[in-house]
């Protein structure tokens, strides 16, 4: 038996981040917001701490499982870590974004330029004129 369908591993895994980090008395209209029950938070809940989700499956015990604090603390310092490199790679692509705009923006204004000298210059070069022969006869 599966975990759930329709879910992938990725949103279970986040929808017992989220779960896991709201306060008392806030969790009952999460699972309503997100129509979810609390009998499958729970299950979610124990498999991913079991770690059982990645295969797909339910963990046997049928009984509800106390998840230890240690698994949960972490289960919370490993998303801290995932979270950490996310905004990292995200900072390091807006930096090389913010170069690649200044580098087009910058070759622009160049090409720009130029443009203007080009226009400045004339057109055709200048015609010149063979030099022709100014006496007209010719001693021998």
């Amino acid at each position: 038996m599966t975990i759930s369908v329709g879910f992938t591993t990725a949103e279970i895994r986040e929808f017992v981040h989220e779960y896991q980090l709201l306060p008392h008395g806030t969790k009952g209209a999460w699972l309503a917001e997100r129509g979810l029950s609390y009998d499958m938070v729970r299950r979610w809940r124990s498999t991913v701490f079991e770690g059982d989700l990645d295969r797909g499956l339910v963990p046997r015990e049928s009984r509800a499982m106390a998840v230890p604090q240690d698994k949960r603390t972490a289960f919370e310092k490993e998303r801290a870590q995932e979270r950490a490199a996310q905004e990292a790679e995200v900072k390091k692509l807006t930096a090389r974004i913010k170069e690649l705009e200044d580098t087009n923006t910058a070759l622009g204004k160049a090409i720009g330029l130029l443009h203007a000298m080009n226009e400045q210059e004339p057109t055709a070069p200048p015609t010149t004129t063979a030099p022709s022969d100014s006496s007209t006869t010719r001693m021998p």
